[in-house]
């Protein structure tokens, strides 16, 4: 270490007098001597550097509180960080100020993750040491890691994943039901939403989809069912009739026809058809006509103005409207009410008046002027 040279007491002086002895130096010089030698050793402990600056990124070696004069340092980057100067080294001066330090760590980067085929990558940066996520679009699925790290040596940690395509095994085929349209592309297989029609056998009846689709879980959609379907026979209505098919059971879209006797109307389709569900499309059945409950009347008939003994001498049929002339004696003029055959009851309205033959002289509400 450099410090201060001071003579001891057994050193010996030169002067242009000669050699003079210390023992012979007066005590004024020793004194000043031991004033000189304290104020070196202060001078000497002064000089020391202290603790070094802390740089971003980067590690000191060795690292103390103080360090002597000729002391030697190392500023190194941390793992995953670099710097184009690689390091750098400095010694303590004699000033005991550290020399500046222009060592910048800079984070590794790690290649361009921004495409992902048929995906998406997420990510802020791509320097160590950040992540990146992966996710793929509908239809497909990640083969590989969710997730990597840009690692200390800038590579992506683990590999990066590809989006490969949902594919669907060939669909199993209900009981009963065959496949009337698919074509399978990847191999054997199918991709995400790809579609098969299954179609029931003869007599048999689907429940729920007839097509089904290849989800994003590489499985198909729910399968349909197809069952066998038997209906009761028809019960025949009361003044009526029905006929069905001679078999020992009916099937499902077996039809059954519906007829009535004479004076009554079928009320309902003609026809009725074995449903899905085990029951028949309708029940219809046979209603009776109704009998004139007046003797003479003009009514109006879809629209037209009919005599009512005329038009339905045989009676009306059930479901027939009329409509039945009536009189506002305020107002002096003429209105109608409708009044309907339901399964042999028609109800006539309460203001209409049927006027006797021997009435000749008043006039028929039909033939009043309008309201």
């Amino acid at each position: 270490m450099t410090g201060c040279k001071l003579m001891g007491h057994h050193e010996r002086k030169e002067t242009h007098f000669g050699t003079v002895h210390a023992k012979f130096i007066p005590m004024a010089a020793q004194v000043l001597f031991l004033f000189l030698s304290i104020l070196c050793h202060v001078a000497t402990a002064g000089r020391t550097c202290p603790k070094p600056d802390e740089s971003p990124f980067a590690t000191v070696v060795p690292l103390r509180n103080f360090y002597d004069p000729g002391d030697q340092i190392v500023y190194s980057c941390l793992p995953g960080y670099y710097s184009p100067g690689g390091y750098r080294r400095f010694t303590c001066p004699l000033s005991g100020i550290w020399p500046v330090n222009t060592l910048r760590c800079m984070p590794r980067v790690c290649p361009f993750a921004g495409i992902l085929e048929n995906g998406a990558v997420r990510y802020t940066t791509f320097e160590y040491p950040k992540n990146i996520s992966f996710s793929c679009n509908a239809g497909f699925v990640l083969n590989g890691t969710d997730s990597a790290k840009c690692n200390e040596k800038g590579d992506w940690t683990p590999s990066l994943p590809v989006c490969s395509p949902v594919t669907c095994p060939p669909p199993s085929i209900p009981k009963f039901a065959i496949l009337s349209d698919y074509k399978p592309r990847a191999g054997n297989n199918s991709f995400y939403q790809d579609k098969a029609v299954f179609q029931c056998l003869p007599q048999y009846v689907m429940f729920g989809n007839d097509t089904v689709t290849c989800t994003t879980h590489g499985n198909w959609t729910e399968l349909p069912e197809c069952r066998d379907v038997k209906c009761p026979f028809p019960t025949r209505p009361d003044n009526g009739f029905v006929n069905h098919p001679a078999k020992p059971v009916l099937d499902y879209k077996d039809k059954a026809t519906y007829g009535c006797h004479e004076t009554y109307v079928l009320d309902g389709p003609e026809v009725v058809e074995c449903s899905k569900f085990g029951n028949w499309s309708a029940q219809p059945s046979c209603k009776a006509s109704c009998k004139l409950p007046v003797k003479k009347a003009t009514v109006l008939y879809e629209g037209e103005k009919v005599k009512l003994q005329e038009k339905f001498k045989n009676g009306m049929l059930h479901g027939q409207k009329v409509s039945f002339f009536c009189k506002n004696k305020e107002k002096k003029c003429s209105y109608t009410e409708e009044a309907q055959c339901r399964d042999g009851t028609i109800e006539v309205p309460k203001c209409f008046k049927e006027h006797s033959a021997l009435a000749f002289w008043k006039t028929d509400a039909s033939d009043v002027k309008p309201c």
